[in-house]
């Protein structure tokens, strides 16, 4: 698994991303039972960040929780959950990291990458890298490091809350990752891709009998 990180740290391109998504899309995923994950995607209209659609599904889980390498984890349910959607975002949110992983490969990159599709992590916790506390205010931020590099971005999405780690899976830059999170995000700390994913993941799960 650490050879297939390094592969696809090799092929993350990050470029400025050259139109304006009509559509975006976020993941969540949530565990009713220690084998099954239940995955969630839903697309937004932008900038308007209207509910377009929501698709789910429940899979069985072959892999146990190993810190970093999510990605093979959840790969499978997101695959089949994003298989499931009419209307297909240009740009995708993740609950996760992009670059700023000990590899250079979090869920986000291994997703852009099996998609083709742009794609920025927003993870609420640091995973990796160096970096200096931003701000109090909205729109603050603070670059984060893997020595001299830059691989992510300590955002302040709400005033006097807690920032997030946004980092480029593949196909954006750094600007793109902070000013599109900060465009999607209506008054909450998280962007709405994801916000909304995480609450349709705990309702569905409420419901579930399994």
């Amino acid at each position: 698994m650490i050879r297939i990180q390094r592969e696809i740290s090799k092929e993350v391109v990050i470029r400025p991303l050259d139109f304006v998504p009509k559509r975006i899309g976020g993941f969540d995923l949530s565990y009713p039972r220690k084998d099954i994950a239940l995955a969630v995607c839903v697309v937004l209209s932008y900038p308007d960040l209207e509910l377009i659609e929501m698709k789910w599904t429940a899979v069985k889980v072959e892999m146990p929780y190993i810190p970093t390498f999510l990605s093979f984890r959840e790969g499978p349910a997101i695959e089949k959950v994003y298989g499931m959607i009419e209307e297909k975002p240009d740009l995708l949110f993740f609950d996760g990291q992009g670059i700023a992983h000990p590899r250079g490969a979090g869920i986000a990159s291994y997703m852009a990458l099996k998609f083709h599709k742009p794609s920025i992590g927003v993870a609420k916790s640091h995973l990796f890298g160096e970096y200096k506390d931003p701000g109090k205010l909205r729109g603050d931020f603070e670059y984060i490091y893997s020595g001299s590099e830059v691989i992510g971005v300590v955002l302040r999405t709400k005033d006097n809350v807690k920032p997030l780690f946004v980092s480029p899976g593949s196909f954006v830059d750094f600007k793109d990752c902070a000013g599109y999170t900060l465009n999607s995000c209506k008054g909450y700390r998280l962007p709405e891709p994801t916000r909304l994913a995480d609450m349709y993941t705990k309702k569905l799960r409420k419901e579930m009998i399994l």
